[in-house]
């Protein structure tokens, strides 16, 4: 399946995935009120010129580019396109609810499946299961073939929930403000 079908840009904000972001000037934290401010316009268009961004939050493109470049580097910030499985009209996006098997690490199977080119999203998470997994496909028959040859009767998964898509009520990734 090609990724290439992107229907929009949206920008993910990202703070401690597991590892420490890292040492980071108080202008890049992303409590700042001026980096959500920018985040936020970003996430309405990641393509938004810096200088625009700049007019309307009254600094200069230069403060623009440089906080977005200390947040890129400080890995609190990535700028990606987004595939809407329902706006490119995939046939089959399917949520699995993943249970590791006994002795098996959730990163561990992450790992397994995070190069598989039908996987978009995978989520460590708590509660019955262990892993929450987005897959897409162009066809019906292929996501019965990824269940097929990557999933079931695999020795590190104990349960799976195939959970199908029957519509889309939200895409969107957004920075929360901040509450001291």
């Amino acid at each position: 399946m090609p990724r290439s079908k992107a229907h929009e840009l949206q920008v993910v904000a990202v703070h401690g995935d597991g590892e420490p972001a890292g040492r980071v000037s108080p202008l890049s934290s992303p409590y700042d009120d001026l980096n959500q401010q920018i985040i936020r316009l970003l996430q309405e268009d990641g393509r938004a010129a810096y200088d625009v961004i700049g007019q309307k939050l009254g600094v200069s493109a230069g403060t623009i580019r440089n906080r977005v470049t200390r947040m890129r580097d400080a890995g609190m910030l990535r700028i990606v396109a987004v595939v809407d499985p329902v706006a490119v009209d995939y046939e089959s996006d399917a949520m699995l609810g993943i249970k590791t098997a006994p002795g098996t690490a959730p990163a561990v199977l992450a790992q397994r499946l995070e190069p598989l080119p039908a996987v978009v999203y995978i989520m460590w998470v708590s509660g019955r299961f262990d892993l929450l997994v987005e897959v897409v496909c162009d066809e019906e028959s292929e996501l019965t073939n990824f269940l097929n040859g990557h999933i079931h009767s695999q020795p590190d998964i104990a349960h799976v929930e195939v959970m199908t898509r029957l519509g889309m009520f939200k895409n969107q990734f957004l920075l929360k403000h901040h509450v001291p």
